[in-house]
């Protein structure tokens, strides 16, 4: 017994010997503002210069918000003595089996967890946490711990205390907070940045008021209609006064230095931040992305994002997130570079890629031809093409080059939805999850993904097949010198042959397979850079509008729309309008004094020439023209699509000859789905591929 009774005296003297004073809680030491610059050390935003603190008396708060705090932080604060024995046993839980070290914070805990001990989160400062919240408990009332909490936390930006943060998001006093604005508020200290209505989601301090609205009326604050008409006021907010530079950048650089080193650190911690971001390039994106909105603007198109990046390193050099960041009450805050939006027919590169890994080629025959696709358990499918014409035999070189929409649906079915989707992770795009929830029209746009994740596949054919993640940061370092991390390039992570990488580059370069849909003078010709490789991609409700390109070294994506999904005007195309206009601005500056940088052609790319019209080997009185294979796929059988058949006479198809039939010669061709299909039929024969039998 006497044993234990040392034991334990020994562990507390341990923590108590170096524990800071409880009673010297309402003293605060100045924090040290951390500084985000761009790579070229000009600054852009400041965390923290000061604490903006206006010092309040707790009968000065709405009862309404020290219930909304109460209900949201700490259910029992007027029962325990500091700290929730619940939430410690949760918070061990956490750490023995989860390896986290969070949760089981009480006011109490908070407020000492601000005000008197370093942010290191380390067992033994939970530890000296429990042991302060105790003693502070001691000294202090009930209501006097409140107050001092309500004064210290931080609610988000230079906002320390609930008057400053009243201030900053209301531009009104504590005291004339409603219920709904005082339940915003209350849902803020957990994550300031995550949920304010300032950040890059401010759907998500929605989703946090709501929260805190339903606990209230848990704890029977109030009652649930008082609940629902605080959820039906429409919140006005004050307008940002904040000065800063590239701020969707900075907001996601923020949230990532809060995801490594905790919020209280990149408040207090003096933080000294290196981005990769061009400043001058920025402002120049910026200006191109707003003037071009304002000319397209009778279309219907509210709204713009873009995204410049070096695709060999991933660095971020541009990141447009809206026209204007500020328009709060459009949404200007929320970054569309990172929201889930529809590709329309940017992702058909992607589909290509599969299709020429599993041994197809760029002169690989795909039959556009009006085409119904049966899938078990699905409605009959029936693509169109852009231009609402079929242009019959197309190799995949210009199938792709010109975007037509009925071989890329093709060439899913033959890659497989499953298989795509693997793919597509494969190459960096995380918003494809469940095969089950998309179909074929997968290959036009039908799934949602992210700006940020298509730079990332798109990068990948731009560095001959090699992967590299956007990379934001180039340094970190405390105000002491320290340096807490620096990015150093590294090759990337090899995801697909250079082989292929350089096939997409080079079709995607290819003015000539793209002028039959784009025309020989495009927008997506950089004037003095033929080698710029280029896709644009519109959803067929006319809801996004994108345009990505790149070259080894640059490579720019950019987005127009509207975001709350309104479509634009019907009169917007593909290349000609929207996205492309702005896009081409931007790579023309950015290749200003850049010479021509064509994709390195790999030692397992040969070329020959093929028939124009099958993609086989030459004949005799066979067109041709020049395509280049990977090694080993070139095509080995002679152009044979001029044959002598006999055709059903009410079917028009390929029958024997000892069934009724009419004997002819014609051109006949094969594609991945269908065989023996009469070319020079007149009319052609529409086709009907039964993709719940195997492909014959």
């Amino acid at each position: 017994m006497m044993f234990c009774v040392i034991l334990i005296s020994s562990v507390l003297f341990f923590f108590m010997k170096d524990l800071p004073k409880p009673n010297r809680l309402a003293e605060r030491d100045l924090a040290v503002t951390t500084r985000i610059y761009d790579r070229n050390h000009k600054l852009l935003f400041r965390i923290y210069e000061e604490k903006d603190r206006t010092l309040i008396h707790l009968e000065d708060v709405p009862k309404h918000l020290l219930q909304a705090t109460i209900a949201m932080e700490d259910h029992d604060f007027y029962k325990h003595s500091g700290f929730d024995l619940r939430g410690i046993i949760r918070s061990v839980r956490e750490i023995l089996f989860e390896g986290k070290l969070q949760g089981g914070s009480t006011i109490t805990q908070q407020l000492v967890k601000n005000a008197l001990l370093s942010p290191e989160r380390t067992v033994k400062r939970k530890i000296k946490e429990l042991i302060l919240s105790f003693q502070v408990e001691r000294l202090y009332t009930k209501d006097q711990i409140l107050q001092m909490y309500l004064n210290e936390v931080p609610y988000g930006g230079t906002a320390w205390g609930v008057q400053a943060a009243s201030e900053m998001y209301f531009n009104k006093s504590v005291s004339e907070l409603t219920i709904g604005e005082a339940a915003l508020l209350a849902g803020l200290p957990a994550s300031p940045t995550t949920y304010s209505p300032f950040g890059a989601h401010p759907e998500l301090a929605v989703k946090r008021q709501q929260e805190v609205l339903r606990r209230m009326v848990e704890d029977k604050y109030i009652s649930q209609e008082e609940a629902n008409e605080a959820q039906q006021q429409k919140l006005v907010f004050a307008p940002q006064q904040t000065d800063i530079h590239a701020p969707h950048f900075v907001m996601l650089v923020r949230q990532m230095l809060e995801e490594t080193y905790g919020e209280h650190l990149v408040a207090h911690g003096g933080l000294e931040v290196i981005t990769t971001l061009d400043l001058d390039l920025q402002n120049t994106v910026q200006s191109i992305v707003r003037e071009e909105l304002e000319k397209v603007k009778q279309l219907r198109v509210g709204n713009g994002a873009a995204l410049v990046t070096n695709p060999k390193t991933g660095e971020i050099l541009a990141m447009v997130g809206s026209k204007d960041y500020f328009d709060v009450e459009n949404d200007g805050n929320v970054n569309v570079t990172t929201s889930f939006r529809q590709p329309g027919s940017s992702i058909k590169p992607l589909n290509y890629a599969l299709f020429f890994e599993k041994g197809y080629t760029p002169a690989t025959l795909l039959l556009d031809v009006p085409t119904e696709f049966i899938v078990k358990g699905q409605p009959p499918y029936r693509p169109g093409n852009y231009d609402g014409q079929s242009h019959g035999a197309v190799q995949v070189r210009f199938a792709l080059g010109n975007s037509y929409n009925i071989p890329a649906v093709k060439v899913l079915a033959s890659n497989g939805v499953p298989d795509f989707i693997r793919f597509a992770q494969r190459l960096g795009i995380t918003t494809f999850t469940d095969p089950s929830r998309y179909g074929l029209s997968l290959t036009l746009g039908g799934g949602e993904v992210t700006m940020t994740d298509m730079a990332v596949a798109y990068s990948v054919f731009a560095n001959l097949g090699k992967k590299q993640h956007l990379q934001p940061i180039l340094k970190v370092t405390d105000y002491r010198g320290t340096v807490l991390e620096e990015y150093i390039p590294q090759e990337g992570e090899n995801v697909l042959s250079p082989e292929i990488s350089y096939l997409i580059s080079h079709i995607l370069l290819d003015n000539n397979a793209r002028m039959s849909a784009f025309g020989a003078t495009s927008l997506l010709r950089i004037p003095g850079h033929a080698a710029v490789s280029v896709k644009t991609g519109t959803t067929d409700d006319k809801k996004d509008n994108w345009t990505i390109g790149y070259t080894p070294s640059y490579l720019t994506a950019v987005w127009v729309g509207n975001n709350d999904g309104t479509p634009m005007h019907p009169f917007l195309t593909s290349g000609v309008t929207g996205a492309a206009p702005i896009w081409n601005k931007i790579m023309t500056h950015v290749l200003k004094n850049q010479p021509d940088e064509w994709p390195q052609k790999p030692n397992g790319i040969t070329g020959l020439p093929v028939c124009s019209l099958s993609g086989k080997l030459p004949s005799n009185d066979c067109p041709i023209r020049y395509e280049f294979f990977i090694k080993d796929q070139e095509p080995k059988e002679f152009d044979d699509s001029k044959q002598h058949v006999f055709l059903h006479p009410e079917t028009g198809e390929i029958v024997p000859q000892d069934q009724p039939h009419v004997e002819t010669d014609a051109i006949i061709l094969s594609d991945p789905l269908t065989k023996q299909y009469c070319y020079s039929c007149t009319p052609p024969k529409p086709l009907r591929i039964d993709l719940s039998r195997p492909l014959q």
